[in-house]
């Protein structure tokens, strides 16, 4: 009688608990920087986000350093359901969300505030829902930052230094486009690619935001980074519409709003990192050239804004110039 009442009682114990013993489901974040960066940060706070709001039904697991393949690939992989999540730089997008090439042109935003108003207002929103009919959904616009020159050859101080020079970029038309036009020889590959290019001299040197160049620690294999400020690099965080339509309404929410929370933990990482990185780029032997001629170096590249202007978005391009004025 004992035993029974044990067995009964610990069946019902085990029926009781059926929700808190269930296995969460496990999605995939992927990212192409390392674990320790402005994304891993980003990363971080969806995960802690969506395992409180869930209560543990979903769990995060942070794929960083491109274990899932560069962010071309990644988004691949979101269009056809084998990534469930990422957070990726613009770049590439493009070439499956071509309204977005709009946010790539050179010289495009003042400031991160004008960036950030722009994104999180009307303009931003409106991208982020063009997402959606290329199997991808856009959640929120996280933060990569300005991008810059770096380069072992020599330092950059006017558009006539970059003559020559193998300058990996994105695999981004209008960003190949702008660098062609200075004079340089755009080399465009994935990010997995690029430390090993340029330690076996494929490439002279890329162009990243300063917590990218800090994560990876670039002064070890480049000798000069100039402040250009070219591009204005935004991330988004995005799911893949297949998993997207799998979720509640409710569900969906907690995943809107833990996009949202990686965008500002990344907003806050850039910000520090623009701060401090500067100087640990020089503590670490890196030739910082800033106070260059922006406008000289904008004039360079208006080539690229007359080739693709018109392709892609004009009005879109003139709307995120007025909204800055």
């Amino acid at each position: 009688m004992t035993k029974m009442m044990t067995a009964a009682s610990m069946l019902a114990m085990l029926l009781g608990a059926g929700p808190a013993l269930a296995q969460a489901k496990v999605m995939n974040l992927a990212f192409t920087p390392p674990a320790d960066s402005h994304y891993g940060d980003a990363a971080r706070a969806f995960a802690d986000t969506i395992a409180e709001r869930s209560d543990g039904a979903f769990e995060i697991a942070l794929r960083p350093a491109g274990a899932l393949g560069g962010e071309r690939d990644v988004i691949e992989g979101m269009q056809i359901g084998t990534v469930e999540l990422a957070i990726s730089s613009t770049g590439p997008i493009g070439n499956f969300v071509p309204e977005v090439y709009a946010l790539d042109f050179p010289f495009l935003f003042d400031d991160y505030a004008s960036a950030h108003a722009v994104l999180d207002g009307e303009i931003g929103q409106e991208l982020l829902a063009s997402f959606q009919p290329h199997g991808i959904v856009g959640l929120a616009w996280a933060e990569n930052g300005f991008r810059h020159i770096t380069n072992s050859v020599r330092p950059i101080r006017e558009p006539a230094d970059l003559a020559g020079l193998k300058l990996r970029t994105m695999e981004n038309e209008v960003h190949i486009a702008a660098f062609r036009a200075a004079g340089a020889a755009p080399t465009p590959m994935s990010w997995t690619e690029v430390l090993t290019s340029l330690q076996q001299g494929t490439i002279d040197g890329q162009e990243n935001p300063i917590p990218i160049v800090t994560a990876n620690n670039m002064w070890e294999i480049q000798d000069n980074i100039t402040l250009t400020g070219h591009v204005y690099s935004p991330a988004v965080v995005a799911m893949s519409a297949i998993h997207w339509d799998g979720l509640t309404e409710e569900q969906q929410g907690w995943f809107v709003e833990a996009a949202q929370a990686a965008a500002a933990a990344s907003r806050q990482t850039v910000a520090a990192n623009e701060e401090s990185g500067i100087a640990l780029m020089r503590e670490n032997g890196m030739e910082v050239i800033d106070g260059i001629d922006k406008a000289a170096f904008a004039a360079a590249v208006q080539p690229a804004y007359d080739e693709f202007a018109d392709r892609y978005a004009p009005e879109l391009i003139a709307r995120i110039r007025a909204a800055q004025e």
